[in-house]
Parts: C-alpha cells; sequence; structure tokens
C-alpha cells in the first residue's frame, strides 16, 4: 500500500512538471497565462487536484499536503503554478506565504518560492 501512495505522490508531481513546462514556467519563457489556461492544462493532464475546489479550501497548503498527500516539491511547483497565473494578487500572495511558512517549519527551503516572495 506504502508503494501505491508514494507511486500516486511520485504521478502528482509528474503531471505538475508538464502543466508547469506547458505554461512555460520551466523554459524560462515570460508567464502569461490566466488561471483558466492552468485549469485547462491541469484537465488535460488528468491531474486529480481541482482547481476551483482548492481556492476554496480555508487552507488550501493544508489540504494539499493532508487530503492530495502533495509532496513539498510538488507543492512548491503548484504554488508557483499559480503564483504566475491571473489569480488575484492579495490570494496569491496568501497562497505564497502559507506555502513558504509550512516548508519552512519542515526544513524545506524552497528558493523558488522565496525569490518570488521578495521579487
Amino acid at each position: 500500500m506504502e508503494d501505491y501512495i508514494l507511486r500516486e505522490i511520485d504521478r502528482i508531481g509528474e503531471m505538475l512538471m508538464h502543466v508547469a513546462r506547458r505554461l512555460g514556467l520551466l523554459d524560462g519563457a515570460a508567464q502569461d497565462y490566466s488561471l483558466a489556461d492552468v485549469k485547462d492544462e491541469f484537465d488535460k493532464s488528468s491531474c486529480p487536484i481541482d482547481l476551483d475546489a482548492l481556492l476554496k479550501q480555508e487552507n488550501p497548503v493544508l489540504y494539499l499536503v493532508k487530503n492530495e498527500l502533495l509532496s513539498d516539491q510538488g507543492l512548491e511547483t503548484l504554488i508557483e503554478i499559480i503564483f504566475h497565473s491571473d489569480l488575484d494578487e492579495a490570494r496569491k500572495n496568501a497562497l505564497l506565504q502559507d506555502a513558504l511558512a509550512y516548508l519552512d517549519c519542515k526544513g524545506y527551503y524552497s528558493f523558488r518560492l522565496h525569490s518570488l516572495s521578495s521579487g
């Protein structure tokens, strides 16, 4: 059972990397896409995370790591994808700060997310 869960976590991480690549995050290209584009890419990748439901959560970061079993790297990638979308700035910054607090408490320092926070 543990192997199955680990494979599923890896699969979700791979899908998030695919979505990030399609949106231009990993190529160094300028990010100019809407949240609808992100949802569309999630659907194409069969990503099991419902972005609308996620954004309605009181604590999306905790939801991702507890319910969706998202890895630290997967969380980092998903927050970066959302951060570069057209979601309102206050919501993006709140998600970013929650993710940073969660990862920092675990001892996982995300240079990518910290650079977004100060940039």
